[in-house]
């Protein structure tokens, strides 16, 4: 009883609320990468879907790229120095979660953010070998190298949502959900102010005209 009230109360007697974490542009980046890369999967093998895989591809690779802009001009949560920490740092991560201390900061924990990352770089890797493929450059090994590291990322991906899963239980909050509310528990002072609402929806807008433009054969450098 006393450690719920501990994780629950802060040093100041502070009651721990829903507060903003999570902006609008990581919330429209996450669940339209995770659309993309399970298009990109699924069509991955249908000569008749290409159109749809590339633009799905593609599409990921754009939403990586803004992404990646973000970590750095994002807003508190969103930005690389907040989550990506040094290997010192993330086994310790790992050794305090092993002594049952679950991770307090409302962001992403130091392993979280390092395997978040890890999957942006491997999505662009995907996109760089897919384009290799297409033009037919060095051989076979682009399309050797594109399906397996395609399948490292599903890999990446699984772990990911059974660790989504195990954090939720330990923190005591739907940390699903709160990607799509882009609320977590936490101090008043810890929240965001500004949830950037007008640059989520640009970034959506922005993405969906890319994927528009691929699948209808706009952009015919990428595709032929």
């Amino acid at each position: 009883m006393n450690k719920v009230m501990n994780e629950t109360v802060g040093a100041t007697g502070k009651l721990k609320q829903a507060i903003m974490v999570w902006d609008m542009p990581v919330r429209v980046f996450h669940w339209l990468l995770v659309i993309c890369f399970a298009g990109a999967w699924l069509t991955s093998e249908s000569e008749r879907l290409a159109m749809i895989h590339y633009a799905f591809g593609y599409t990921a690779c754009l939403l990586v790229l803004i992404r990646l802009v973000w970590g750095v001009i994002g807003t508190r949560y969103a930005r690389f120095t907040q989550f990506l920490k040094s290997p010192r740092a993330v086994i310790e991560h790992f050794m305090t979660m092993l002594r049952g201390h679950p991770h307090h900061d409302v962001g992403h924990n130091p392993a979280g953010g390092l395997v978040m990352f890890a999957l942006m770089l491997l999505i662009l890797l995907i996109g760089l070998t897919g384009y290799l493929s297409v033009k037919e450059f060095l051989g076979n090994a682009p399309s050797e190298a594109h399906e397996v590291v395609a399948s490292l990322v599903l890999g990446l991906v699984i772990v990911h949502i059974i660790a989504a899963i195990g954090m939720s239980v330990i923190e005591r909050q739907n940390l699903v959900r709160s990607m799509v509310t882009g609320k977590k528990k936490g101090f008043p002072e810890q929240g965001i102010r500004y949830p950037q609402y007008l640059i989520g929806a640009l970034i959506l807008l922005s993405s969906l005209y890319f994927f528009y433009l691929i699948l209808t054969g706009g952009l015919p450098s990428l595709t032929q």
